[in-house]
């Protein structure tokens, strides 16, 4: 380990996949390509959510700021990790490290809070149909998104601080792609565990207890589900729920793995592709998740195609 004199280094030194170089190539590519996918996609979702008027509605407006959040979730890492792979300097500055760790971490905790909030909006709709607008009417919807956000910024903003006070004792090295939490807290040297217990007391109030309402919203919703007579109707009921189910999979199965064991059990290459999985490979898939599988984005996205390209 290369060890300074200093409280903490001027720059960290991100090791990735430095035993395996042979993946930096291909992970080179990979993100070069699913970058402007997820950011192209998620845009795309953005601005016919509100140019559609069909589209004005508590769901669409969830996923806007799902697709908001992703491009910033994206957007804090990959940079970062295309400069290092692309180049033989392997690099972070501590403050790059220290900004990018917070808005990972802001982004995650609010991911996990917002997929929960969607599945209280489909219970809401399924469950409580005929008073569904009343319930979650604009200003409803508002206030339950701001809460979602101020909720997710003041746990990262807590954890990430007691993170960064850990004594480093001059390791400037991290076996990671990213500054991330658990990786930072794997680097500390003296006595972690108090953090390690930390991180897992609050991960689950911020992972476990929202996958929990998730859960009790879906049994709700399949009881609901079932009493619907028509085949068409249980078929249309399914439909607006499966790509949220989807999405909610594809994002909590990495994020246990990762913040819901202490950090010293993980192996090693075990973060790196938990991080790759839910910091670029889900928000990458979530716009076309919702998009093939819901006829009304796939409708108002053809209408603003049309209206864009059509001729004069």
């Amino acid at each position: 380990m290369a060890l300074i004199n200093k409280s903490h280094p001027e720059e960290f030194i991100l090791l990735g996949f430095a035993h395996r170089p042979w993946l930096e190539l291909p992970l080179f590519i990979i993100l070069l390509i699913t970058y402007p996918m997820a950011m192209i996609g998620n845009i795309a979702i953005i601005l016919v959510s509100k140019l559609d008027t069909h589209l004005h509605s508590p769901m669409y407006f969830f996923l806007t700021n799902l697709s908001f959040l992703d491009m910033c979730y994206t957007t804090s890492i990959v940079p970062q990790m295309l400069f290092n792979l692309g180049t033989s300097k392997k690099t972070i500055s501590y403050l790059g490290c220290i900004v990018q760790l917070y808005f990972f971490s802001i982004m995650g905790s609010t991911e996990c809070l917002l997929l929960a909030l969607m599945s209280f909006d489909r219970y809401v709709a399924i469950c409580r149909p005929l008073h569904y607008t009343l319930i979650m009417n604009q200003r409803v919807c508002i206030l339950l998104v701001s809460i979602v956000w101020l909720t997710g910024m003041i746990y990262a903003i807590s954890e990430a601080s007691v993170t960064v006070k850990l004594p480093l004792c001059g390791i400037n090295k991290l076996d990671h792609l990213l500054c991330e939490i658990p990786v930072l807290i794997k680097a500390a040297c003296g006595e972690k565990e108090a953090n390690e217990l930390t991180l897992s007391v609050v991960c689950i109030f911020i992972v476990a207890v929202p996958l929990c309402l998730i859960l009790a919203s879906y049994a709700s919703i399949v009881r609901a589900i079932f009493k619907i007579k028509s085949s068409e109707g249980r078929k249309k009921a399914f439909g607006t729920c499966s790509s949220h189910l989807i999405v909610v999979s594809l994002f909590y199965g990495p994020v246990i793995s990762m913040y819901l064991q202490p950090p010293s059990s993980t192996s090693r290459d075990q973060p790196k592709f938990m991080a790759l999985f839910y910091g670029v490979v889900t928000p990458t898939l979530n716009p076309f998740i919702y998009t093939l599988r819901n006829k009304d984005v796939k409708g108002a996205l053809g209408k603003v195609m049309w209206s864009i390209f059509r001729p004069k």
